[in-house]
């Protein structure tokens, strides 16, 4: 999404005009503002001093919002303390978004996400020291042909140790002119069909152990068919899945993610 733009940390003036703007809404009136939702990347990028001052600011204009959230990385959490994350959460930080994409050990390395899993651990360590809430976004099919019952099950073991609010499935597209595209152009990665990844969830959901309260969706675009529930439901989330397997035409199932199969 910010392949092509230059980073930069906004001046807190920018910011906080933002923050009148939005105070400034005619909806406040029939429907306060308990949420709100800092953008354009990852905001924990910034020092814990930043983001409470931010957060300062919002309470100022916007003083019934009740949730801070924000897009957050396991990276970028090294930088934070448990006392940090304690005050952002007394502050209303909360229900983080993380890209976790997977929790196999390899395949989290090939990902280049600036951390290994035993940084995935510490950050959720943290998150779990201060009672911050969090959602995880998953990619199926990320780990390529072959690998996806190692992969849901890995997957699975890092959200169990400390569950989500909700698990959100992405299926893995390759797009020039992505570093995935070349290597699969090099015949480096070989990437999964749509039946692969509707296994995949198969696994994946078999192996989550979460509060029947967690939500797991599978109803964005990228994927082939959406699956939304709440974990109590999970064995009529994966009979509809095995439904599909079954009555979806094969040539379709064993394409790969691309636009024509959706």
């Amino acid at each position: 999404m910010y392949n092509n733009t230059p980073f930069g940390v906004s001046p807190l003036k920018d910011v906080e005009e933002d923050i009148i703007e939005l105070a400034s809404s005619p909806s406040r009136a029939y429907r306060p503002m308990e949420r709100i939702y800092l953008l354009n990347g990852d905001s924990f990028v910034l020092s814990t001093e930043k983001l409470l001052e931010i957060s300062d600011l919002i309470k100022k204009y916007i003083p019934e919002v009740k949730t801070i959230t924000a897009y957050c990385s396991f990276y970028n959490l090294e930088n934070k303390s448990v006392e940090d994350m304690k005050k952002l959460k007394e502050a209303g930080y909360n229900e983080l978004w993380f890209g976790v994409e997977t929790g196999n050990p390899e395949i989290l390395k090939f990902l280049n996400k600036g951390t290994d899993i035993d940084g995935y651990y510490h950050g959720l360590d943290k998150m779990k020291a201060a009672d911050m809430d969090y959602h995880a976004i998953i990619m199926q099919g990320i780990g390529g042909k072959g690998k996806s019952k190692e992969n849901a099950i890995d997957t699975a073991k890092i959200l169990n140790y400390y569950p989500p609010k909700g698990v959100y499935v992405m299926s893995t597209s390759v797009i020039e002119p992505s570093p995935l595209y070349y290597m699969r152009e090099k015949g480096e990665f070989v990437e999964t069909t749509n039946r692969e990844n509707l296994e995949e969830q198969i696994y994946l959901l078999e192996n989550l152990k979460l509060p029947d309260e967690t939500l797991y969706s599978s109803g964005h675009m990228v994927n082939m068919i959406n699956v939304t529930g709440y974990m109590e439901d999970k064995e009529e989330m994966i009979n509809k899945i095995k439904h599909a397997l079954e009555t979806i035409d094969p040539r379709i199932l064993d394409m790969t993610n691309q636009k024509i199969a959706r």
